[in-house]
């Protein structure tokens, strides 16, 4: 099983890094404020399962493929970019707009941002930023013990707490910024401007993933 020690030392690291605000957080935040809470809950849910799929990639040692073929860092790297930008672009441009509801004013209506859309948005978006993953794999191997053998059910719980914490970290900002933006958006004007702030956080996270080496 895991080293006592390693562990303790395993969850400090995590709690720390999860605290941080990062990629994952701030697209979480751009979510909640767009979609609500649920919105940003499920934009939670599309991330940790993102990182279940980088644990095991970690595990398997797939990802020596980015230092053997940097050309496949750099790919990914951009292509995660441009879909982030895109994301930024499209909040923009639909500022302020709601599906019209029983009402035919809108007030009923939900923000464009669905909770699926939220979900395969977190996941996606993840799954394309390469850092994560080569976070993983730096993190996990450090505190993996050889010598105790079991090295999958090593990696297994490792991973297990770092989702844990990816849950209850970047969710609660998920549902703190849905509920805040809940209640902004029953005014217009105010909706399109946390439309544009999302956009903003969208595009701005992008060019940050794209520029960073």
């Amino acid at each position: 099983m895991v080293n006592g020690h390693l562990l303790v030392a395993f969850v400090v690291t995590t709690a720390v890094a999860m605290i941080v605000p990062g990629p994952d957080m701030l697209f979480i935040l751009g979510c909640g404020i767009r979609g609500g809470a649920r919105a940003g809950l499920l934009a939670t849910c599309g991330v940790a399962t993102s990182e279940t799929i980088h644990v095991a990639l970690a595990a398997a040692g797939l990802t020596a493929l980015f230092v053997a073929v940097p050309t496949a860092f750099t790919v990914v790297r951009i292509v995660g970019a441009a879909y982030l930008i895109y994301l930024g672009v499209q909040a923009i441009r639909g500022r302020g707009k709601l599906d019209v509801g029983e009402d035919g004013a809108g007030n009923t209506g939900r923000t464009r941002v669905s909770g699926r859309q939220a979900y395969v948005r977190g996941l996606t978006t993840n799954l394309l930023n390469p850092k994560m993953v080569t976070f993983t794999v730096a993190l996990l191997p450090q505190f993996v013990d050889l010598g105790r053998g079991h090295v999958w059910l090593q990696f297994a719980i490792l991973g297990a707490i770092l989702v844990v914490f990816e849950f209850l970290v970047d969710g609660t900002v998920g549902v703190l910024a849905g509920r805040i933006g809940s209640m902004l958006r029953r005014r217009r004007a105010v909706r399109r401007g946390l439309d544009v702030a999302a956009g903003g956080i969208f595009i701005a996270l992008g060019v940050r993933i794209a520029v960073e080496r």
